[in-house]
């Protein structure tokens, strides 16, 4: 199966809440994989590929918001289009 729509290119940073500035709509459509450190993580919130960070939501913390809290985890990000 090959797929004929061309996906947009992957920013440097991107995060799925729609209430950030770093949201894209248009890349969020796609099944997008994250790896760190070599490791492909399935709960990444935000990524940046230039600062080596990814953020993962804390398990049961929320902010004053009802948000989740989320956490740094710092080494070679890559992302990429499953």
């Amino acid at each position: 199966m090959t797929d004929t729509t061309a996906k947009p290119a992957l920013p440097d940073r991107l995060s799925i809440n729609p209430r950030s500035p770093y949201y894209v709509a248009e890349v969020i459509e796609h099944d997008i994989g994250i790896r760190l450190n070599g490791k492909e993580r399935n709960d990444v919130e935000e990524y940046c590929i230039s600062e080596g960070w990814v953020k993962v939501a804390a398990p049961k913390a929320l902010d004053r918001r009802g948000q989740p809290l989320l956490m740094t985890a710092k080494g070679a990000v890559e992302a990429f289009y499953r």
